[in-house]
């Protein structure tokens, strides 16, 4: 009798089956925590005088004076729109940088490839404010400061360190006999570059490009500080004239935080699809 309780406490089933619950309960806690702010944002948003119901609970009346106050008052419309152009054409110069520098740490030896891989992961432990004074005389210089092509030339060259590591692993994953084999029918190495492996590794080059545009859409230091003129000025630099020195209109500036998140969200539903694929190592397989 022992030996049989023994054998099915061990019956592989068994064990399968608690490991799914317990990952099952981990997911859900995870999803509680990250879910739980966005959910209190969006409550609250609706109440008229946050400060008099304070806490995660239902609005005694709904107050929608916020929402209007952000599409007419504010007008936040065309902050929406320099946000967009500001925030996509960085992520699309940055990918085009990174794809190619990608492609060639990746497939090629040379020597100083681990001095350059190193130097694009280092961009990720160095803060804004520790380039503020350098970024801000280059612009300055450049007299590209207060203009949409200086704060486009700044993303471009920010948040690099995932989107290259994205990119590289991605290509890693692609046979190398698909590159001898296109040099053997006569294509160049810029033809393989750009006919074979950029549209192969299209999930992991769009993927990388979501998660920049993410990242430049919800930026807001460098934004702030070199845009003077308030008509250039991104969505989440202009939340800050939602509080004063008299205080803080806290309906306004949580309403216009709602709509704020809503692109990303609706891009991420999207490309929900490409993420998996390159997050998966979704490349072909040798």
């Amino acid at each position: 009798m022992a030996k049989q309780k023994k054998i099915k406490d061990s019956n592989p089933m068994s064990v399968q089956k608690g490991e799914a619950v317990f990952c099952y309960i981990v997911m859900a806690i995870v999803c509680l925590i990250a879910l739980f702010p966005i959910v209190w944002v969006v409550i609250s948003s609706f109440k008229a005088d946050l400060l008099a119901e304070p806490g995660f609970s239902l609005p005694s009346q709904l107050c929608f004076d916020g929402y209007i106050r952000v599409f007419t008052k504010l007008g936040i419309g065309k902050y929406f729109v320099n946000s967009f152009i500001t925030a996509t054409s960085g992520a699309v110069l940055s990918i085009a940088m990174l794809s190619m520098s990608a492609y060639i740490i990746a497939r090629f030896d040379f020597k100083g490839k681990g001095l350059i891989t190193g130097c694009f992961m280092a961009t990720m432990f160095v803060p804004a404010s520790a380039l503020t004074f350098p970024v801000y005389n280059l612009v300055k210089n450049m007299g590209m400061f207060d203009t949409r092509m200086g704060l486009i030339f700044v993303y471009a060259c920010s948040g690099i360190a995932v989107s290259f590591m994205v990119i590289r692993n991605y290509f890693a994953t692609i046979p190398k006999e698909l590159e001898e084999a296109a040099q053997i029918d006569g294509c160049t190495y810029f033809q393989t570059f750009t006919k074979i492996m950029l549209p192969i590794a299209r999930p992991g080059i769009f993927t990388a490009g979501v998660l920049a545009w993410l990242n430049l859409w919800n930026e807001f230091y460098w934004a702030s500080l070199l845009l003077i003129d308030r008509s250039k000025m991104t969505v989440p630099a202009i939340l800050s004239q939602f509080t004063t020195s008299f205080g803080t209109d806290y309906n306004g500036l949580l309403s216009a935080v709602v709509v704020t998140i809503i692109p990303p969200v609706i891009l991420f539903c999207c490309a929900s699809k490409f993420f998996i694929e390159a997050l998966s190592g979704g490349a072909v397989k040798g």
